[in-house]
């Protein structure tokens, strides 16, 4: 009994994250797509330590992972993470968001991070 709870709790933690508009399109966004801060900048026309609080709220869960690459810090949905089926059945559910990062591209803005 005790333990169905922590999963209730956990989930009601993770939904309370994914309740923010920004951060649930951020994830969906990395279902397909890694992604730097300064990508999400542009795509969501805020602040980047605004992007950067999101980022780490998600990060500190263990949803989202980040590695370095060169000056850039790449973030990627963390597949790994005990939160992703109900992270995936939830993303099952949203429509695709690849059509904000084809934006970035043709404006330019879309990060290289190979170089």
């Amino acid at each position: 009994m005790k333990a169905s709870t922590v999963e209730i709790d956990k989930s009601a933690t993770i939904l309370k994250l994914l309740g923010d508009k920004t951060r649930l399109t951020m994830v969906k966004i990395l279902d397909t797509n890694d992604c730097c801060v300064c990508e999400f900048v542009e795509i969501f026309q805020a602040s980047q330590p605004a992007i950067s609080q999101h980022v780490r709220k998600l990060k500190d869960v263990g949803i989202v992972r980040e590695k370095r690459r060169g000056q850039w810090i790449i973030y990627s949905l963390n597949r790994e993470s005990e939160y992703f089926p109900l992270i995936q059945s939830l993303l099952d559910h949203l429509p695709n968001q690849d059509f904000k990062l084809k934006e970035l591209e043709e404006q330019g803005l879309r990060i290289s991070c190979d170089q």
